[in-house]
């Protein structure tokens, strides 16, 4: 446990059930996936819980909300973020959650959907 780190309370978002706590030495974002007792799991949403002391406020824990998920198989990096799948397809919503309205299972490659746009600003990647 590092000195500076929080515990951070990992809950399932449907059944509200805390998975357990955990200290965390980064800062997970909504759409980042988090490795938790072996399984994956993708972070919704995340808050943040302050404890009234000495007549202030102190970031006490922090509480994630996840849902059980696969990581990727292939993602995108656009202006600086990884999205989910290829976002050099014009279906692509370019989004850490969402890979696309027409194939959200994907993959995008062999997908009867998948049309090509030209962005320069997009770089693919396969794990």
């Amino acid at each position: 446990m590092e000195p500076d780190s929080l515990p951070t309370e990992v809950i399932l978002t449907k059944s509200a059930k805390s998975l357990g706590k955990v200290y965390l030495d980064w800062t997970p974002q909504p759409g980042h996936y988090l490795d938790f007792d072996g399984q994956t799991y993708t972070v919704l949403e995340r808050r943040h819980r302050y404890h009234l002391k000495s007549g202030r406020y102190r970031l006490n824990t922090i509480a994630l909300y996840v849902q059980k998920a696969d990581r990727p198989q292939e993602m995108s990096l656009v202006n600086g973020r990884w999205v989910i799948g290829d976002a050099s397809c014009q279906y692509n919503a370019r989004s850490e959650l969402v890979r696309c309205a027409v194939n959200p299972e994907g993959p995008c490659h062999p997908c009867k959907y998948f049309t090509p746009i030209d962005d320069r600003h997009t770089k693919t990647r396969q794990p």
